[in-house]
């Protein structure tokens, strides 16, 4: 079947909500319009209950993109909507729909869409699995999850980890995974000292970033401990912490005032606007992810599209993504080790090394070769019947 004639609606978060999901889905429906495929996304009118949201705010300000439709119909907690939404689906008769699926919270809502579109329909539902296991659990997260697995023909994957956890719901063979593309979104490089002005940042320093929303499994506490190290210290680096708190600063403010880092800790903590996060990436010679639990990352990729060097726990996906000594490093879970990291690339002058092979590093993860891959799954699902 020729690409020009089918059409595939994507389900998911889109703008004007904002966050990595998002941002992924547009990028996706640009990658699959660009390929010839007809797409557009629907996102959520309502997606999450305001309990279940520890930001400010799950919307963005500015304009949405021009070039994309994106249809603004889904409410996550209202099974009437689900059948209209359903409903609409249906009469667009797309070839195959994508749902993204990343809590188990979603598990009732995404499920019931998939199971009435496909219900006497001859349309497929490939799910998009950012996490079956989610980092913080809740009661029923289980029992959402096998009912959503159960309404999907295809699955694919971001990291093996994620692939090894979804044969715990299913035994089907239309499993594949597709490294997370280059986040290409957010503008191009600007040089370093621009990007350094921009944020009031010193011309001559050394800088880490931590970027992205700040939650316990995403380990800042390590990177802070690391950043106490006296090897560091004397180094002089500094660490930029940009992203909003999705849950209580005290302890992190603790960490700081006990080790003495006021003047070495750059806290932006309020949602990074898209315009601004190349700022941020430019700015930096190393970009840190001290995870205690991941799955697959964006921020990696984000830094993979700025051509910037990665320091990432040896968790989930992330060594996948990032070779050991030649992008960045791979460190056990602990500040001692991410301190040793960061000492030999500051001390031994790894960067100029490590930019050139993420030159070359980034050539994996095209958006055309996932698009590629989601190609030749639907053709595997279809071919079978």
């Amino acid at each position: 079947m020729s690409n020009t004639n089918q059409k595939v609606i994507i389900v998911g978060p889109a703008f004007p909500l904002r966050g990595g999901i998002a941002n992924f889905n547009e990028a996706l429906c640009r990658a699959m319009n660009l390929d010839g495929i007809k797409t557009k996304i629907i996102s959520f009118s309502l997606q999450y209950p305001n309990f279940l949201f520890p930001g400010k705010t799950q919307f963005d300000e500015g304009e949405g993109p021009k070039d994309l439709t994106i249809e603004t119909k889904i409410n996550s907690v209202n099974p009437f909507n689900w059948l209209s939404v359903a409903r609409a689906i249906r009469a667009e008769k797309p070839d195959y729909v994508i749902v993204r699926y990343w809590l188990p919270f979603m598990g009732p809502c995404l499920g019931t869409i998939a199971k009435l579109v496909k219900w006497r329909t001859k349309i497929k539902v490939i799910a998009i699995t950012d996490n079956v296991i989610p980092h913080e659990k809740r009661f029923g997260d289980r029992l959402f999850t096998s009912y959503f697995v159960k309404q999907c023909d295809g699955f694919i994957a971001m990291s093996k980890a994620v692939l090894t956890d979804l044969n715990k719901f299913t035994a089907s063979d239309k499993k594949t995974f597709l490294p997370h593309p280059i986040y290409d979104i957010f503008g191009e490089k600007v040089d370093m000292a621009s990007a350094r002005l921009h944020l009031g940042l010193e011309k001559e320093q050394k800088y880490i970033l931590f970027f992205g929303f700040i939650r316990k499994y995403k380990g800042l506490e390590l990177l802070l401990q690391a950043m106490a190290d006296n090897r560091i210290k004397e180094l002089g680096v500094k660490l930029i912490v940009a992203g909003e708190y999705y849950e209580d600063a005290a302890p992190y403010n603790k960490i700081i005032e006990q080790h003495g880092l006021e003047k070495t800790v750059i806290l932006h903590t309020n949602y990074i606007d898209s315009n601004q996060v190349k700022y941020y990436f430019c700015a930096s010679n190393l970009v840190a992810q001290p995870y205690i639990t991941a799955t697959q990352s964006g921020v990696t990729q984000i830094a993979y599209h700025f051509e910037k060097p990665m320091l990432v726990t040896n968790v989930g996906g992330l060594p996948e993504i990032v070779p050991h000594q030649k992008v960045g490093y791979v460190t056990d879970i602990n500040a001692t080790a991410i301190a040793d990291a960061i000492y030999d690339y500051f001390k031994n002058n790894r960067e100029a090394e490590f930019v050139a092979n993420t030159i070359i590093e980034k050539q994996r993860f095209e958006w055309s070769s996932f698009v590629d891959g989601v190609k030749e799954l639907y053709q595997s699902i279809i071919s079978k019947h």
